[in-house]
């Protein structure tokens, strides 16, 4: 195959990675307004533990097929990793519980910054000046929008603010595992669904019952709201397999620059379906300015020297040598 081809292939990949990430997530945010708000379903906590369960039925279906091979994860590694992941979901589930969906989502956009610090600290990435104003372009539109938004309350910025770092480094670590275990999409996922469903199962009711003061068991369930659920279920089997997946061909910072065209999607669905979430001049005028930030951080990130990286962990000692000595020199080819 020439490296055409082969150029072709990858491009034509990471678009159906990307796309098949852009549809799941804007739906399971849409059903899952849908389901809290208009069927009373405030059971975040307990739903997320309902994901993976279906998740992990998903994996075990895909290793009797073959597609997911015996690998191993440290122990204290992937309690790390489930750790960070829950409350990631969790307070993701919750913030969209108590915050509005604009808000949301416009929370979520300051994982970019978050994402860019943990890269700094830990991987020790440098970015050009380009690439540091377009941050700034970015918080800036997030803030236009977050004074303008009157859906925003103490309790839901806390929760969005638990939820974005948390996110941030769960996908962090998503990309670190899967590079020094030389772990697939499906492999890590393999490991990591199980833990996730039996923790968030067992804690799930309790941290409902301490967020709502309602009881899980006492929902009255109805044909359309069981619906909801098991249709929340099915799209996030495809959300969580997805969002490996692109962070896997991507990076943890490109999976949320990339997020700009979700907030699109979502903050108009928002309006469609939930009138009341109030997109109003000042919250347009806010995400055109963040969307602007993104795209600018996408362009200057992606030049010579706009985000460089000299230090990374290597997977193995046999390959250390040459991926120390490409990663001093080279411009970082993930952005």
């Amino acid at each position: 195959m020439s490296s055409g081809s082969k150029a072709d292939r990858k491009a034509a990949l990471d678009v159906a990675s990307w796309f098949f990430n852009v549809v799941t997530s804007v739906g399971i945010i849409m059903v899952n307004k849908a389901l809290m708000a208009t069927h009373g379903f405030s059971f975040a906590t307990t739903l997320t533990g309902l994901h993976f369960a279906t998740t992990t039925l998903l994996t075990v279906f895909l290793r009797w097929l073959g597609y997911i091979q015996g690998s191993y994860i440290p122990l204290p590694e992937l309690l790390k990793f489930v750790l960070f992941a829950n409350f990631s979901i969790v307070g993701m589930n919750v913030s969209l519980m108590w915050n509005s969906v604009g808000f949301y989502q416009i929370a979520k956009l300051s994982m970019i910054p978050v994402s860019c610090f943990l890269e700094v600290v830990f991987d020790k990435v440098r970015y050009s000046r380009d690439t540091k104003l377009s941050i700034v372009v970015v918080l800036l539109g997030v803030a236009v929008c977050t004074v303008t938004d009157v859906s925003v309350n103490f309790k839901g910025f806390l929760a969005a603010v638990i939820a974005v770092w948390s996110t941030a480094l769960q996908q962090y670590y998503v990309h670190f595992l899967q590079r020094k275990h030389s772990l697939g999409s499906f492999d890590l996922l393999g490991h990591t669904a199980p833990v996730q469903a039996a923790s968030l199962l067992l804690v799930g009711p309790f941290v409902d019952y301490w967020l709502t003061e309602k009881k899980v068991y006492a929902y009255d369930y109805t044909v359309i709201s069981v619906f909801f659920i098991i249709l929340s279920c099915t799209i996030a089997v495809g959300t969580n397999l997805s969002q490996f997946i692109c962070i896997g061909r991507f990076t943890a910072v490109s999976f949320q620059v990339l997020g700009h065209m979700k907030t699109i999607l979502v903050l108009i669905l928002g309006f469609i379906f939930f009138g009341k979430e109030g997109l109003n001049l000042h919250v347009i005028l806010g995400m055109v300015i963040a969307v602007a930030g993104m795209i600018w951080y996408g362009n200057a990130s992606s030049k010579p020297g706009g985000k460089e990286r000299r230090i990374y962990p290597v997977p193995s000692n046999k390959s250390q040598k040459q991926d120390e000595l490409s990663d001093s020199t080279e411009t970082d080819e993930k952005v």
